[in-house]
């Protein structure tokens, strides 16, 4: 009985990732990892890490959606894309809308500046960036705090703050 279901759980993967593998796919690495048939998505233990062409996503612990391209990330995350860095406690990052939130400690860095804030969002299309909760940005030696912090990442300036 033991390897029928073995087969028939195989067959099911195969079947179910079929199209996908025709993709492109991320390269997903950790620790341990396994499928939550229920949720149907991968959950990922110790040193996660999921790149793309484009990003890559570090994390403790992850759940990943290989069809909805959804990732939640949570203890020591971080998310980097050319140049720039975020880093904090948790991420959703979402590529349908082209979004990652990051929630505790959000930290953004890039070569001659830095931004703190409780929580971030980056439209990485857009390159725009919301932060919110005592922000501080250190820019040239200069030093900004505000609640909330809209800053454009592409031409490196803000765009709003209050």
């Amino acid at each position: 009985m033991k390897p029928l279901r073995i087969l028939w759980c195989a067959l099911l993967l195969l079947f179910a990732f079929l199209p996908a593998a025709f993709a492109a796919q991320p390269e997903i690495t950790a620790d341990s990892s396994y499928l939550d048939i229920n949720t149907g998505r991968y959950v990922l233990v110790g040193h996660v890490k999921i790149v793309t062409p484009d990003r890559t996503f570090s994390a403790d612990r992850a759940q990943v959606s290989i069809d909805s391209m959804e990732v939640w990330g949570e203890g020591s995350i971080s998310v980097q894309q050319k140049d720039i860095t975020f880093t904090g406690d948790k991420v959703y990052a979402r590529d349908k809308d082209k979004t990652a939130r990051i929630t505790g400690h959000a930290d953004f860095r890039r070569t001659g500046l830095i931004i703190q804030a409780d929580e971030a969002s980056y439209q990485w299309e857009t390159k725009a960036a919301d932060f919110r909760g005592n922000v501080t940005l250190l820019h040239n030696g200069r030093e900004t705090k505000a609640d909330h912090l809209r800053y454009d990442l592409e031409n490196n300036k803000i765009l709003e703050t209050t």
